[in-house]
């Protein structure tokens, strides 16, 4: 055992749309001797929707989830970017602005919390880098994936804004993110190096832009393919969502043929642990990554 122990927020994604990811981080996270305490209580983080409307309303409700993590007295930690990238900006604004804080723990207080800002808000990438470490990781892989050239998705909201991710996620760099190279190279994947790594998957500018947003998606599969990946593994499950159900829309859209099994981050590790593919759920898994099953 590790002796590490988190809050788990879940969001609103894992527990719903991909259930293989809640499933496959439960199973990561056992094998490695990682405790995650499942805040059952808390509440969608706004999505970086709500925050477009009423954005004391998604401060009052991330400071809530964030107090849920403060009574454990433990670090909250997320398995989405949005709600990683949504709970982090209300951490960051609330611990900068005092007066901002009291109007918000007035609200709490109508339900017996206070925000204090005693634990740190983390995505469980850079909590399996920076507290779980990559040489820990790599002693307890079973079958390295040594035969796979696997393409890093970050997404968009793990690794930007600059200014805010760079103070929470270890100094990763947006402009050339390495954390997912890092655990690829650790599981005895080979990691592909192409120019969408760090692009928008287009989740996001569907509402707005449907015709512009297929495109986003589709240039960064066949980027990925192009360059000879065998899958794509990303942190984010809207990233992992978008680029699942969406290949044949991506395939009509370029005129050729699209293809790629897309992973969440625990099932690729959870591979290399030597889970199965029930343990994993990766028979959720829209495009079927026949080489796991």
């Amino acid at each position: 055992m590790t002796g590490l122990k988190y809050a788990l927020f879940t969001g609103c994604t894992a527990k719903n749309s991909t259930p293989e990811l809640m499933k496959s981080t439960e199973a990561v996270a056992k094998k490695l001797g990682i405790e995650l305490i499942e805040l059952k209580e808390a509440s969608c983080c706004g999505a970086s929707h709500l925050q477009d409307f009423d954005e004391f309303l998604s401060l009052v409700l991330n400071a809530r989830n964030i107090c849920y993590a403060e009574k454990l007295g433990l670090d909250l930690v997320t398995i989405c970017n949005t709600c990683n990238l949504n709970l982090l900006m209300a951490d960051q604004k609330l611990k900068a602005d005092a007066a901002l804080r009291a109007k918000v723990n007035e609200k709490l207080a109508e339900v017996g919390l206070e925000y204090k800002g005693t634990s740190r808000v983390r995505h469980l990438l850079y909590v399996l880098i920076e507290d779980f470490g990559m040489d820990k990781l790599e002693s307890m892989v079973e079958k390295p994936l040594s035969d796979f050239n696997i393409a890093p998705f970050y997404g968009c909201h793990n690794i930007r804004p600059s200014a805010l991710q760079e103070q929470a996620n270890g100094g990763e760099n947006p402009y050339k993110p390495t954390s997912l190279e890092k655990v690829i190279d650790a599981i005895g994947g080979s990691a592909v190096e192409y120019s969408s790594k760090n692009r928008c998957c287009g989740f996001h500018a569907d509402l707005q832009s449907s015709k512009a947003a297929i495109q986003m998606t589709a240039n960064a599969l066949v980027d990925a393919m192009d360059n000879n990946a065998d899958m794509i593994v990303t942190p984010c499950p809207l990233c992992h969502l978008n680029m699942d159900i969406k290949q044949k829309s991506a395939s009509k859209a370029l005129g050729r043929d699209v293809h790629m099994p897309i992973l969440h981050l625990p099932q690729m590790i959870g591979l290399a642990l030597g889970l199965s593919a029930e343990e994993l759920g990766l028979k959720h898994n829209i495009v079927k990554p026949e080489f796991a099953l």
